[in-house]
């Protein structure tokens, strides 16, 4: 309900637009309604979203410990090498192919509608996981998970843009990557301490709760807006600005109604920009990065962790070192989510990428070491368990992150979605085919050569993003675009004083994705 008008009626409006202003641009030191209060439910919000991308990294982390069960004599289901390797990058490959349609039904049955029902393939994936008797059903459960995964990008990252305020907006843009991996911890841990088929039934809980917590929180606004449901948008808009009045939300409301109304481009003219530098240039960067993420040996580390760990003669368990490996990623990443921002990219991630080509080079010198003698092995078992550790904590600090950092920032706003979807869709094959190889390069490169091979390509990927990478933490998207059109050059980061205006700058001009592709992989 409207609050009841004060005696200085024409003041307090006054005072509320200029609140609302604030609000809407990022501001809130104005405002009548506490910051904790505004930023509650948006948090509650990303959070039931982010139960979603945890089960997704559940899908991932669990090859971790179902292949080295059924590398085992005595497994319970018989697998060849080539079943091996699809077991470790089906999903991946099909990420992208779920990515193709998830822009289009999100747009369709909307972003909340869309995630809740992706929770379905999720469960039954996981059933049909406690019970396989055959690689089949284990390629069939994995080929749901990986076009469900695919499916779930656009509603996820989009939900998040279309509740979430301006400065509240990056923070909690950067907690999906650290759902995912802690996804991807969760199987490593519970691999520790049962079965697999176990963990499988206990991986039904992660999408049962996230359908149950979706249930609770609203749709985006903007999607009800764009519908027509314009009752439905405003009490959401309330909701989601801490269970305020719709007179609170009017600017606001206002705004988002003018903006999803707007008429788009012409798809002539988006493709014209395509062609542009301001294009290739950044796409040729992203998927650079993404395939030095791929290919640098920290993707089949987390994937084969048990079994290089066992290869290795790990002076522990191989199931625990690979619980240590996963927790080592999960504090690369809450490293890299805090310090970005002052340290900026390119600084992270030449320490991100150096101390990675580091750690895989110094694993496979001392393989070599051992193999011909020079050193007593058994007095350092715990030297290439450490370094690869070692490994996977550098490589969560800068490279592994950096690409999907990347992607929303440095391509042009009219073609941001595609760029950053075909990019995206991209990485995931690298990603696959870099788990599909492991296995064959272990057995014809040996274990050495296969670290030596992923620090060569650590090196080489350093030195390429050297003279690629610009340093866009602080600098506007006017800035950036700037840059790839030549006309200036971003190496270093912009003073701390010039940060706060262009900080006020970019929040006064707020630039609207035209693009009407809305998957972001």
């Amino acid at each position: 309900m409207a609050q009841t008008p004060s005696p200085n009626d024409e003041a307090t409006n006054k005072n509320g637009e200029k609140s609302l202003q604030a609000e809407l641009n990022g501001n809130t030191e104005v405002s009548s309604i506490s910051k904790l209060r505004q930023a509650l439910p948006q948090c509650s919000a990303v959070c039931a979203k982010n139960l979603l991308m945890l089960t997704f990294g559940s899908t991932l982390g669990f090859s971790t410990i179902l292949i080295p069960e059924l590398r085992k004599e005595d497994s319970e289901i018989p697998v060849n090498m080539e079943e091996l390797t699809w077991i470790s990058s089906l999903n991946l490959f099909l990420v992208p192919i779920g990515c193709l349609v998830s822009g289009p039904v999100s747009q369709y049955l909307g972003r909340k509608r869309t995630m809740m029902l992706i929770n379905i393939p999720f469960i039954a994936a996981w059933i049909i996981f406690h019970y396989a008797s055959s690689a089949a059903m284990l390629f069939v459960a994995l080929a749901l998970t990986g076009l469900t995964g695919g499916l779930l990008e656009a509603p996820v990252m989009t939900y998040v843009a279309e509740v979430t305020q301006p400065h509240l907006r990056g923070m909690l843009s950067a907690t999906s990557s650290m759902s995912v991996i802690l996804g991807v911890f969760t199987q490593m841990l519970s691999g520790k301490l049962t079965t697999w088929r176990t963990v499988a039934l206990i991986n039904l809980a992660y999408p049962v709760i996230c359908l149950v917590a979706l249930c609770l929180v609203p749709e985006s606004p903007h999607w009800l807006a764009a519908t027509g449901k314009l009752k439905r948008a405003e009490d959401a808009l309330c909701w989601l600005r801490g269970w305020v009045s719709p007179a609170e939300v009017k600017a606001e409301f206002e705004y988002i109604c003018q903006e999803v109304h707007k008429p788009a481009e012409s798809r002539q003219k988006v493709w014209q920009e395509f062609k542009k530098r301001t294009f290739y240039m950044p796409f040729l960067l992203v998927t650079w990065a993404f395939f030095v993420g791929s290919f640098g040996g920290t993707i089949s580390l987390q994937t084969f962790a048990v079994i290089v760990f066992e290869k290795l003669d790990a002076p522990i368990d191989q199931y625990t070192a690979a619980v240590i490996l996963g927790l080592a990623q999960l504090l690369g990443t809450l490293i890299c989510v805090s310090a970005i921002h002052f340290t900026g990219k390119r600084k992270l991630n030449f320490l991100s990428i150096g101390g990675t080509a580091f750690c895989f080079c110094a694993a496979a010198i001392y393989g070599c070491l051992k193999e011909n003698d020079v050193i007593d092995g058994q007095n350092l078992r715990w030297l290439p368990t450490t370094l690869l550790i070692g490994s996977a904590f550098l490589s969560h600090v800068g490279i592994r992150l950096l690409p999907w950092v990347l992607a929303g920032e440095v391509f042009p706003v009219q073609v941001r979605s595609s760029g950053t979807g075909a990019a995206g869709s991209i990485g995931y094959v690298f990603n696959s085919i870099a788990n599909k190889s492991f296995l064959y390069m272990m057995n014809g490169m040996t274990l050495v050569g296969t670290f030596f091979f992923y620090g060569l390509i650590n090196i080489l990927g350093g030195l390429v993003l050297y003279f690629m990478l610009p340093e866009t933490e602080g600098r506007t998207l006017k800035e950036i675009e700037d840059h790839y059109l030549g006309v200036q050059s971003l190496k270093h980061k912009p003073k701390k004083e010039s940060i706060a205006i262009k900080e006020k700058w970019a929040a006064t001009n707020a630039v609207v994705i035209c693009d009407d592709n809305e998957s972001k992989l």
